[in-house]
């Protein structure tokens, strides 16, 4: 299924740092915020999620959740929650599925090595579960206000 802004976005069900097992469906009536994250504890990967955190009250003032993903397992997860205070659920994707889905696990390169990973992406989601916004192969700094941007209801 291609992604597009306007169509509904894809299903998924992934276990997540509270415990549970989150689906989008769940968040039906809110506004998702799903960014997709290459790694837990990381230089980018922090910054981001620190920005996240840093106007979480600007996204739950829109009605909106903020849900981070990764391939990283759950105990790798309650690390980086607990290091910096991070006060949203991050999802495990251990086998990609959900970054498959959306199209988010890619083929990089480093030191001319190639490897598959994740493009640090994000999607906003709309209170009916379609596609409101894409953002791919982001750069963190000033990423969160385009994000809050296009969460305004």
């Amino acid at each position: 299924m291609a992604l597009a802004v306007g169509k509904k976005a894809p299903e998924f069900t992934l276990a997540g740092s509270n415990g549970e097992d989150v689906s989008l469906k769940d968040f039906k009536g809110k506004t998702v915020v799903l960014y997709f994250y290459p790694k837990d504890d990381t230089p980018g990967c922090t910054k981001e999620a620190c920005d996240f955190r840093d106007s979480l009250k600007k996204f739950t003032s829109r009605k909106a959740v903020v849900l981070g993903v990764s391939p990283d397992s759950l105990k790798s997860h309650d690390k980086f929650i607990d290091k910096f205070e991070l006060p949203f659920t991050l999802l495990s994707d251990p086998d990609h599925a959900v970054a498959e889905k959306y199209g988010v696990w890619v083929e990089k390169s480093m030191y001319g090595r190639k490897y598959m990973g994740i493009e640090r992406s994000t999607f906003v989601i709309d209170p009916e579960g379609k596609l409101k916004a894409e953002f791919r192969k982001v750069k963190v700094d000033g990423h969160v206000d385009e994000v809050l941007a296009a969460a305004k209801a």
